[in-house]
């Protein structure tokens, strides 16, 4: 499927790695000029290498922390004088600490509020203007499945992500018909850290092996298995692409059917 987005613009952040970099990667194979954004030079200049492999639109690297105003703006600035404009917008951000609500200290929250919140709000006001000055301008968040169904042990992703979709869902609002806002929310797939947390535990000696560590992780996925990070990029790709052109404020579990939720 032509997703018709040749020629567009996209900005994405925490793109060096993980569920950013799938985004990036799916939206410039599909023909986007693309920024993507991260904190270590070394490893985004890698994955700009890595992406432009596939690609058949641009890839331009633009370090930066999405804590600090001035690199976001700097992002923003860097997509409009590379490409001319800005089209569509995709934030990501790692993730906060975890741990339980007693052991989680007033400036994990605030931490937290602003890398996941903040980061949010300052990219979308430096970018909506442009979003909405192109034909079909679009905004997608990647959250967490723990919007949905809190998760044990990550009260910080629990709580403070659903500012991003209670956001996401107003913006549907307010910046449409212009531009249309849309969240996805993964479950467990097969990023680097995933790939870390199992080699970790087979040299501890938790499972003879990285395959039986995978099993664990899928354990009450429907479909027996994590997901690979470029099926979410290509959800992603698709909201960003006229082809979704009638999705607007929702948010996409991504998880192979593992939640429970109703809604």
């Amino acid at each position: 499927m032509d997703l018709q987005i040749d020629g567009n613009v996209a900005l994405v952040t925490a793109s060096s790695s993980g569920l950013g970099k799938a985004a990036a990667t799916a939206l410039a194979r599909e023909g986007a000029n693309v920024v993507i954004n991260g904190r270590d030079e070394d490893r985004l200049e890698e994955a700009r290498e890595e992406i432009e492999e596939v690609a058949t639109g641009e890839v331009v690297a633009q370090p930066g922390d999405l804590t600090d105003a001035d690199d976001i703006t700097a992002l923003v600035e860097t997509a409009v004088e590379e490409f001319g404009g800005l089209d569509h917008l995709v934030t990501s951000a790692g993730g906060p600490p975890s741990g339980p609500f007693l052991e989680t200290s007033e400036e994990d929250w605030y931490d937290a509020y602003d890398l996941l919140v903040m980061s949010v709000v300052r990219l979308v006001k430096e970018a909506a203007p442009h979003l909405r000055e192109g034909d079909g301008g679009t905004l997608v968040t990647i959250t967490s499945r723990s919007v949905k169904e809190a998760i044990d042990s990550l009260v910080l992703s629990n709580s403070v992500r659903m500012s991003v979709i209670g956001l996401e869902k107003t913006l549907s609002s307010e910046l449409a018909p212009e531009v249309r806002a849309n969240a996805v929310l993964p479950g467990p797939h097969e990023t680097a850290r995933i790939r870390e947390l199992v080699e970790q535990a087979v040299d501890r000696g938790d499972y003879d092996s990285y395959e039986e560590g995978l099993e664990d992780w899928s354990e009450g996925i429907p479909l027996e298995r994590i997901g690979d990070p470029m099926e979410l990029g290509e959800v992603v790709a698709f909201l960003s692409s006229p082809r979704s052109s009638f999705v607007n404020g929702v948010s996409v579990p991504i998880d192979g059917g593992a939640g429970a939720s109703n809604l």
